[in-house]
């Protein structure tokens, strides 16, 4: 037998092994026999290196060094999930998607396990690439780090399909984190914190040779692509375990609430017996096509839901509120505590959210206070314990003043929060609304950090956004902890951010609740910065999804002149203030004042496309049919509910075809 047929032999038997050991549980050979069979295919890919292969099994022990992580764009965004936390609100959940399509609903419940979510790619049954969620729309490139991870397969087996994302968690379990802070206690080394994040920050180490000690696994719930060859949610679990993936054998297949409900109270009292982390379950309508009728709404799809279980709750003292200032001017009080234990990390910090929540919880300094994390980042206060509240404690009374520029806070009927009106003189505004613009969601400026936008608001080289494309070297260099190459890096940064689209600037400019979402709709429809500024409240109100509180924000940015100077300047270096020629040609207004719904299979393009063609050309599309409907574009497999109420309201039924063909 020739060699290279000898490699491949062994190398296709160490993933079988692999796959037993690691995915299945049940190990064929002993570690003795797996090590000399790895030793014996090294040997060979040395003495042959033109036979070895990227995915052989020896890569698993990594040896890559990477010091900055790719950023790439994912082809399926990631969305985040809903949250419940009763029984109640996912009964309110399944009346919404009961409205919204027809049929009988399948659910399948998942554990929802508390790690560092993935997205890994494959192509013709390889692994290209894996990326980390980031903000859902790109993540960093993890790639070598994620290789040897041993229960991600490089190749997959059986059939599969041509090209598609896998979504999963890496996790890292309970013996072998256990283990891990044994051995860094020896060493006289602080020991890890928790499993979730000690496996968030695995992903990111620079050498993929530590990853390789750490005994993580990754485990797979959801694809993503298309012809996947699946129709429903539980067969594309059942298709990913045959491919070669660590699916969990918990995901329970369902018709009807109540058997949530019986899944949700199992996994109660059960959770605790898992080897991970988990934090609830999730609920995922099963069928894909009605998932696809279902849709998704700017962070979140329709079609799932989490169950949160509840959340852990610890009492500490608080020691004092202070009030931290936003870019929007926006006070936010925030509980100081006895540091605590919660939940694997130590909290310091809890959030109060408002005046009104103080006053609710009639909250005051010295108070015994309970505290929970319950899925946010910031930790918060959820009662006082008033049996052990100190004698003489005074009532908390909010603050009437910025505590950084001392103007006197402004709170209008309606807002629950207090603001401080001095936008163009308070610094820490100013440094905020800086450090958006130049976030990764927004401008995304390579080289450039929060604490150097501080700095160069404090030597004053910087009062707006705009002043950075002013900065040159000469001003650069003097300052603390800035050398050549990173005042190079920051220059080069700022020029390829010239590059963002017009939806993103839109973003940056940080007007008050504008986020991503109203910023592409806005930068849509006005399609140039222009046209924008001369909008009034009244014509802001017709587009779709704006209302008067987004409309009277974006004309108060305008009327200020500090912020028109802004956009003046950011227009003479070159920023993107217009959509695109591109962009811009595949747009028109022929469907302007038509409303569609979109129900069934379609053959010609695909569901997501039909919407992009609709909203470019000016119409918009509605889930449910009602009066104001101007058109059903009716596929294969459409539901019956749909088409009765459409022939009840006389509403007109074209095909894809007569779309494509004769409407578009």
């Amino acid at each position: 037998m020739k060699i290279e047929e000898q490699i491949k032999i062994l190398s296709k038997e160490l993933r079988q092994h692999n796959y037993n050991y690691y995915t299945l549980d049940n190990p064929t050979i002993s570690d003795y026999e797996f090590d000399l069979k790895l030793k014996q295919l090294q040997r060979w890919e040395n003495q042959y290196p033109e036979f070895a292969d990227k995915n052989s099994p020896t890569q698993r022990v990594g040896g890559e060094i990477t010091k900055n992580f790719e950023t790439v764009v994912h082809e399926n965004r990631m969305y985040s999930l809903d949250n419940s936390y009763s029984k109640e609100e996912l009964y309110e959940w399944e009346k919404r998607i009961k409205k919204l399509i027809d049929g009988d609903i399948a659910y399948v419940c998942e554990l929802k396990y508390d790690g560092a979510s993935i997205s890994l790619t494959y192509d013709n049954g390889v692994l290209e690439q894996a990326v980390t969620r980031g903000d859902g729309t790109q993540g960093d490139n993890v790639t070598a780090n994620i290789k040897t991870i041993k229960s991600v397969p490089l190749k997959l087996a059986g059939k599969f399909p041509l090209k598609f994302d896998i979504r999963g968690e890496i996790v890292l379990p309970f013996e072998g984190f256990n283990k891990m802070n044994e051995e860094r206690l020896v060493k006289g080394e602080e020991p890890f914190r928790n499993p979730r994040n000690t496996a968030s920050g695995s992903l990111k180490l620079q050498d993929s040779r530590e990853v390789a000690k750490r005994p993580l696994e990754c485990l797979l719930y959801n694809m993503a692509g298309v012809n996947l060859g699946v129709q429903t949610q539980f067969e594309s679990l059942q298709l990913a375990r045959l491919m070669g993936f660590k699916v969990p054998k918990a995901a329970q297949l369902v018709t009807s609430i109540n058997e949530v409900f019986e899944f949700i109270d199992y996994w109660d009292t059960h959770r605790h017996a898992l080897t991970y982390e988990t934090d609830g379950v999730v609920i995922k309508v099963n069928n894909l096509q009605q998932q696809e009728e279902l849709g998704f709404t700017a962070k979140a799809p329709r079609w799932a839901i989490a169950y949160k279980y509840k959340a852990e709750q610890v009492s500490t003292r608080l020691n004092e509120i202070s009030y931290q200032v936003g870019r929007t001017g926006a006070i936010t009080p925030v509980a100081n505590l006895q540091p605590v234990e919660l939940a694997g990390t130590t909290v310091k910090r809890a959030s109060l959210h408002n005046a009104d929540q103080i006053q609710k919880l009639d909250v005051r300094v010295g108070d015994e206070v309970f505290v929970e994390k319950g899925g946010e980042i910031i930790p918060k206060i959820i009662s006082v314990d008033l049996t052990k509240r100190p004698k003489n404690t005074k009532k908390t009374n909010y603050i009437t003043h910025c505590p950084e520029c001392q103007t006197p806070l402004v709170r209008q009927n309606g807002d629950a929060k207090h603001y401080c009106p001095n936008y163009q003189g308070c610094k820490t505004q100013m440094t905020g609304r800086i450090q958006h613009f130049i976030s990764r969601k927004a401008m995304d400026v390579e080289g450039l950090g929060g604490e150097t936008v501080s700095l160069l608001v404090d030597e004053g080289l910087i009062k707006d956004y705009s002043d950075l494309y002013g900065l040159t070297l000469e001003q650069l260099l003097p300052l603390e902890r800035m050398a050549q190459k990173s005042a190079n890096n920051l220059i080069a940064g700022l020029a390829a951010s010239k590059q963002i689209t017009f939806e993103r600037v839109l973003f940056a400019l940080g007007i008050r609740y504008v986020g991503e979402t109203v910023a592409k709709k806005l930068a849509k429809h006005y399609k140039n910065i222009q046209a924008l500024a001369n909008a009034t409240s009244e014509d802001l109100i017709n587009v779709d999804e704006i209302g008067i509180r987004i409309a009277e924000s974006v004309v108060d940015f305008f009327n200020s002149q500090e912020n028109n100077l802004i956009v003046e300047k950011l227009t003479n270096f070159g920023i993107q203030l217009s959509l695109s020629e591109q962009l811009l040609a595949n747009q028109t207004d022929k469907l302007k004042g038509s409303s569609f719904v979109i129900s069934g299979v379609f053959e010609r393009v695909s569901r997501k496309r039909l919407k992009q063609l609709i909203e470019d050309n000016g119409g918009k599309i509605s889930s449910s049919i009602s009066s104001k409907t101007s058109y059903l574009i009716a596929g294969s497999n459409m539901g019956p509910s749909k088409l009765s109420k459409a022939n009840k309201l006389n509403i007109q039924m074209i095909s894809e075809d007569d779309f494509l063909d004769n409407i578009i």
